[in-house]
């Protein structure tokens, strides 16, 4: 059974646009592009190292696989291109692209019966960056295994949603977490079932 882990950059107010730099995700009209870029230090990027040093396989939306395609296989002395080059990508997408990018393959019929079938073969983890449209659907399936979030300590008011309209009601248990040294939250949650009720009030 292999491990479906979601590792996304937020904003406060829970935007996960793609952070890399201006013009790189500004569907709709997003005009915030690089917004995660003055957070990084030290602590940030031991982090993601140490998340890229693991085997994994990717699990992409069409968009945010165009994103990494037009970049990674170009950047190959980049801290990180190798592994993500090595991988596995497996791609969700209504339409029959091209995949150049090396080790691409399309999730055939429909994606939250692919990437189920995927969790139960033998492999390395299924990380998932960007896609926030995926990231709806796995929601949507209880097909995630693990969160990573990095919260940035930041509001931007517009964007897509990692919890968008529609996400069903859970717990999560706070497993792992840190603070950089520019007030970014990094936490590692687990699901922890359905929401349990109480109340302060006393008899």
């Amino acid at each position: 059974m292999r491990k479906l882990i979601v590792s996304t950059f937020l904003t406060l107010d829970g935007v996960m646009q793609a952070p890399g730099g201006p013009g790189e995700d500004d569907g709709g009209g997003f005009a915030h592009g690089g917004w995660s870029v003055n957070y990084w230090d030290e602590q940030m990027g031991q982090v993601m190292g140490d998340a890229m040093s693991t085997p994994f396989d990717l699990v992409l939306g069409r968009k945010t696989y165009d994103i990494f395609a037009a970049y990674w296989p170009h950047a190959s002395d980049d801290a990180g291109a190798k592994p993500l080059n090595d991988a596995t990508k497996y791609v969700a997408s209504r339409s029959h692209p091209t995949l150049e990018w090396s080790n691409s393959v399309l999730i055939e019929g429909d994606a939250a019966e692919g990437i189920a079938a995927l969790k139960k073969e033998d492999g390395p983890e299924l990380q998932v960056h960007g896609s926030g449209n995926l990231i709806q659907t796995l929601l949507r399936h209880k097909l995630v295994d693990q969160y990573r979030l990095l919260v940035f300590p930041l509001v931007i008011g517009t964007g897509k949603r990692l919890f968008s309209e529609g996400t069903i009601p859970s717990g999560l248990k706070l497993v792992d977490s840190k603070v950089s040294t520019t007030g970014v939250v990094i936490g590692t949650y687990e699901p922890a079932g359905e929401i349990v009720t109480g109340s302060f009030a006393l008899d």
